[in-house]
């Protein structure tokens, strides 16, 4: 207990960029967990009464669960993109998920992420971390796009993905009820060596022995380690371990999905004694824990928040993140529910860079702030510029939906969704409206107008709006 209030004690300063680490002072070791397609009212300690999820409910009681809390994308890739760099994917061109090269074309979007991107890995790699990536990539390496750059050349020592990166990958397998054995990608081994094929229900688990595997080496060569853990299990489709599988299946895919959300917390127990087992760690680890968008529909639930996974409604971009770090946070906080705080993914990358004391590049572009205090516990402060959506180019009416906004902002207490022309404006007070039930344009014409011009003018600045400009001047 001494350790911890004396590194809280020196480094409060350091984390708001006022003092310098002690030379023998053991530099923090972080791990971002960031679960596919996991709706924000899915984890047993954000409300789910279908299923149970006591391993990472754990880690909500030891740390801060954030209820305002947003990625800064609907869907895949290009929320992958956000916290990784903290930029916004628009300037990477990254505004659905990454394709085949063909449908990539068609959608005007990029076939990868530029390597030159400001990666959080890079940085911390260069100050001494050892770097390593464990799950889904999906930001350059997929279907038949075979010649993206290796996730090793965004600054990670290792890796191991699934189909949608390049370099070592776990594969994954089938088996229902029968024990009938087969795949999800037929062709999954076209992106080259090395690859393992294992059952789907048990991949988590391959990426967590392989990231324990590191942190441990890490440890013995007395380095901080910045970790990855990104499973695609909750990611459809579902496939439960398959003593389970017949009676999910009976409960149609919600039945699924609840199946394969319980049984990833179970493999993530793994990970968790691991780290809270040995004093080390536990005392010197930092965990962040969120998804990278909102749910499919008919299987995660977003609760009362409208809208599903592609939508820019709360449903899609609001998520359930949680911060464990007991040697970095007061007592009074452990356990605790921040409603209040207003921030999202882009601000993940310099909060991190501020909490390990290191220092970004010199003209690197940024979009997010540093949040450090407030996920620490310290302050309730939300960021202070808006956060801005477009919604993925692929989806204009999806999941039930015609005719979706293609813009989104939220600043303060409010929630602006415009067509990219400014039309068809919709304004809620999100804290008093979180459901987006209540259309308040008219009423509050001005606010509305000025939000309009904000999200469009952002729009307009950003690389993947001259895209789009392009081909419908070309269409």
């Amino acid at each position: 207990m001494k350790r911890i209030l004396y590194l809280f004690i020196i480094c409060t300063s350091l984390y708001t960029g006022g003092c310098t680490r002690p030379e023998n002072d053991p530099k923090p070791n972080v791990i971002l967990i960031f679960i596919d397609d996991m709706g924000w009212a899915d984890l047993s300690s954000f409300g789910n009464t279908d299923a149970q999820t006591p391993n990472i409910d754990r880690l909500a009681s030891e740390g801060i669960s954030f209820e305002q809390f947003y990625v800064n994308s609907p869907i895949c890739s290009p929320s992958r993109v956000a916290i990784s760099t903290g930029t916004y994917p628009q300037r990477w061109n990254i505004t659905s998920y990454l394709a085949r090269r063909e449908l990539n074309q068609e959608r005007g979007i990029a076939n990868w992420l530029d390597p030159s991107a400001p990666m959080l890995a890079r940085s911390l790699h260069q100050a001494g971390y050892a770097t390593g990536h464990f799950g889904k990539w999906h930001m350059g390496g997929q279907r038949d796009v075979m010649n993206a750059p290796h996730i090793s050349e965004y600054g990670f020592d290792e890796s191991l993905t699934n189909f949608e990166g390049m370099g070592a990958k776990l594969l994954p397998l089938t088996k229902d009820e029968n024990g009938d054995v087969g795949r999800i990608w037929e062709e999954a081994e076209i992106l080259g060596e090395p690859y393992t094929w294992m059952q789907r229900s048990e991949i988590t688990t391959g990426f967590i022995d392989a990231a324990m595997a590191f942190m441990g080496k890490a440890s013995k060569e007395q380095k901080p380690f910045y970790v990855n853990i990104w499973p695609d299990d909750v990611h459809s489709p579902f496939w439960p371990p398959y003593e389970e599988y017949g009676l999910a299946k009976e409960e149609g895919k919600r039945g699924l999905y609840l199946a394969v959300l319980e049984a990833m917390d179970q493999q993530f127990g793994k990970l968790f004694k691991y780290i809270q087992s040995n004093d080390s760690l536990r005392d010197n680890t930092l965990i962040v824990f969120c998804s990278d968008n909102g749910p499919e529909l008919g299987a995660g639930s977003a609760g009362a928040l409208k809208g599903y996974k592609t939508h820019l409604y709360e449903g899609g971009i609001r998520s359930s993140l949680i911060v464990w770090g007991p040697g970095f946070m007061d007592e009074k906080v452990k356990g605790t529910r921040n409603k209040a705080s207003v921030f999202s993914a882009i601000d993940v990358a310099p909060s991190l860079l501020a909490f390990t004391g290191t220092a970004a590049p010199e003209n690197t572009i940024t979009d997010g702030e540093n949040m450090l205090k407030t996920m620490l516990g310290e302050s309730d402060a939300s960021r202070t510029s808006p956060i801005f959506y477009s919604r993925p180019p692929d989806r204009k009416s999806f999941y039930g939906f015609e005719n979706l906004p293609d813009l989104a902002v939220r600043e303060g207490a409010w929630k602006l969704l415009c067509d990219y022309d400014g039309g068809r404006p919709e304004l809620y007070h999100i804290v008093n409206d979180p459901g987006e039930t209540h259309n308040l344009a008219d009423e509050h014409a001005e606010r509305a107008k000025s939000m309009i011009q904000e999200v469009t003018s952002w729009y307009a600045s950003m690389p993947a709006s001259q895209v789009e400009n392009q081909q419908m001047t070309q269409n």
